[in-house]
């Protein structure tokens, strides 16, 4: 059976793979990415962001909070599950490949719900200091794409999956009648 794809889908995993490998850097660079730091210009755009979420600030920073941190571990691997769906999806052509892509926009799904339950559930801590204006153009456009996006190809590739479990148990069933 020949791997389903989907051309947005490989899209959104081959186009955020280096942004999330920028993103990750930064935090994992800290304090040098950030302003004032000497590979700050390599992160020029989070100048403004590190001050709109304090996650990514020197407040988190100097707490010692590991959050950050451990989201970006989370954003490699879920990057790295990407870059395998690409591989074994396109190149290799293996139809477990839809499992992978599936698993990895679940995790990334799930991961963003919680960095969102997370700012909710802490009073908006990291992000209260914003105007609204700030809080919708910085934080929520842009990080609303990460529920979005991965909502919607939790649901393409399931549906995916749904479709090739029911052709094996058709062909399982043919089989056990002949």
């Amino acid at each position: 059976m020949a791997v389903k794809t989907h051309t947005w889908v490989s899209l959104w995993f081959l186009v955020t793979a280096p942004i999330i490998f920028w993103d990750a850097a930064y935090v994992f660079m800290r304090p040098r990415s950030m302003l004032g730091g000497d590979l700050h210009w390599i992160w020029k755009p989070y100048e403004i962001y590190q001050n709109v979420d304090l996650i990514y600030g020197v407040p988190a920073l100097v707490e010692g909070d590991g959050f950050p941190n451990a989201q970006s571990l989370l954003n490699i691997v879920e990057t790295f599950l990407n870059i395998a769906y690409l591989y074994y999806a396109h190149v290799a052509a293996w139809p477990p490949a839809t499992l992978i892509g599936f698993t990895s926009a679940a995790l990334t799904l799930a991961k963003t719900v919680l960095y969102w339950a997370q700012e909710y559930y802490c009073n908006y801590c990291a992000t209260g200091q914003n105007t609204t204006s700030d809080l919708i153009l910085y934080w929520i456009i842009p990080n609303g794409f990460w529920i979005l996006v991965p909502t919607i190809i939790v649901y393409q590739l399931g549906q995916d999956l749904v479709e090739q479990l029911n052709l094996a148990a058709k062909v399982q069933a043919t089989n056990k009648t002949k």
